[in-house]
């Protein structure tokens, strides 16, 4: 379903997103702002931010959508917070994740309370932090130090969300949701409410479809009316790419299933998903991960790679013995009788199971002519293999000992017969 609504999203113009002055304001290359959608920045010359407004009239609901801040356009970010009048912020990934950098640090840290920003003339002041096992909430002072007026920001941080993943359970996310809805930072009596991941389409786009269906559903008299993926196809008309993984797809409809038995009247379900959610453990520990081991390179960088890279692994341990100084390719392949699969973790190309079958061919006529010829020729140019691990194509001790005391019985026949007869 989702390669359906992808080929049905339509395609708008985004050139401003791709002005060579906005390069450095965009996180990632293919994930721009629609023309007509774009939040517009009104201080400074440069009115660019990868941001988008989606707006759902029946729903009467507006979001943001917008990329992780950057270094140099958390100003930006807090100016386009001002601006739009906005009173909640939901963040849905961390700042590190897998040892990527997904978003600036563009609150204070509990140490510093507060933070300056120059560009815009924005100052941000950490006033309370409320953490939870799974998602923190902030209290921040928004003050613009132009007008010094302040404003309150509440900052919903999911800290659980992995990238390109979903969220543990419906339960603990649908706690979360409902967390912002209480605020009342969803409310359209307020700004549109900032809504970002580290592009803002994947997990950001989750959590709007989500929260959109099921306010559809308590609106309508028929809940069932509400198609999520007609939604989804009218939200990607103000950004791009929203939900971007078919386990996104599917968490969201579940979502949507389990947030419509609240709808129906079953008010005790908040609390059954507070509970489900185990909001009040402790945080996990998020420890960086190890560094990646360097990749093997059995050649030592002397032959370029194949473009079947684990051939050359399962042919480079094997010690051909049983032909000296021939290069016969075929010979090659009938040596890897036992080939070893690859080490855990590494790629295998698509072509990996095919390779398997063409060595365990029943080799031809011409092939076994082939062979009859090399063994013939094996006691001049074989070497004496390990007893512990015998290669393939070599003669055992015990046989090469038999052909020994053979040769000699022979010998010894012949030079009787030459010296009596």
């Amino acid at each position: 379903m989702l390669q359906e609504i992808r080929q049905q999203s339509c395609e708008l113009p985004c050139k401003v997103a791709k002005l060579p002055e906005n390069k450095n304001r965009n996180r990632y290359r293919d994930v721009s702002p629609f023309d007509h959608s774009r939040i517009c920045l009104q201080l400074g010359t440069n009115d660019y931010i990868n941001s988008s407004l989606i707006t759902v009239e029946e729903a009467q609901r507006n979001y943001i959508l917008t990329q992780g801040p950057l270094p140099n356009t958390c100003g930006h970010f807090w100016e386009m917070v001002w601006e739009q009048r906005t009173r909640g912020v939901v963040m849905l990934n961390r700042v590190i994740e897998k040892g990527s950098v997904k978003c600036a640090q563009y609150w204070p840290h509990r140490e510093e309370r507060d933070a300056v920003f120059e560009d815009t003339n924005f100052k941000l002041t950490l006033v309370s932090e409320d953490i939870k096992s799974y998602y923190t909430v902030r209290q921040l002072e928004l003050e613009n130090l132009s007008t010094q007026e302040t404003r309150e920001i509440l900052h919903f941080h999911y800290t659980t969300w992995p990238d390109f993943g979903v969220p543990e359970s419906p339960a603990s996310f649908l706690n979360f949701l409902f967390k912002v809805r209480e605020s009342g930072c969803l409310n359209s009596d307020q700004g549109p409410v900032v809504v970002h991941c580290s592009a803002g389409i994947g997990r950001s786009g989750t959590f709007c479809l989500v929260d959109t269906c099921l306010l559809l559903m308590s609106m309508r008299k028929d809940p069932s009316s509400v198609r999520i993926r007609d939604v989804l196809l009218e939200m990607r008309r103000y950004r791009m790419g929203l939900i971007q993984t078919a386990d996104q797809l599917r968490f969201s409809y579940l979502a949507v299933i389990e947030g419509a038995k609240y709808i129906k009247g079953d008010t005790s379900l908040q609390e059954s998903w507070k509970e489900l959610s185990n909001e009040e453990d402790d945080p996990p520990e998020f420890t960086p991960p190890p560094p990646l081991p360097p990749p093997r390179d059995p050649y030592n960088g002397k032959v370029e790679p194949s473009f079947f890279p684990e051939i050359d692994e399962i042919i480079q341990p094997m010690d051909i013995r049983s032909v000296g100084s021939s290069q016969d390719p075929e010979l090659r392949k009938r040596n890897i009788e036992n080939p070893q699969p690859p080490p855990d973790g590494a790629d295998q190309p698509d072509g990996y199971t095919g390779i398997q079958d063409h060595t365990s061919r029943a080799p031809t006529k011409s092939q076994q002519q082939h062979e009859a010829v090399e063994k013939q020729e094996l006691p001049e140019a074989a070497e004496q293999p390990n007893e512990c691990s015998p290669v393939p194509g070599t003669w055992s001790p015990l046989l090469t000992n038999v052909c020994l005391c053979t040769a000699l019985a022979l010998s010894a026949y012949v030079c009787y017969r030459a010296y009596f007869h």
